[in-house]
């Protein structure tokens, strides 16, 4: 019982966790974002028509 417990708190807090984190990188635009900001050669501050 104690086992079913801490194994469903550990994925309800690793659900949290994750989506928490995505909400925040969301929040920072697509480039702030992304893990290869620094050597990205795509210019994000330029949107083509």
């Amino acid at each position: 019982m104690i086992a079913s417990i801490l194994i469903g708190a550990a994925i309800f807090g690793y659900a949290t966790w994750a989506l928490v984190k995505f909400i925040n990188r969301s929040k920072k635009g697509k480039c702030a974002a992304c893990d290869l900001e620094k050597t990205c050669s795509t210019q994000c501050g330029v949107q083509n028509k």
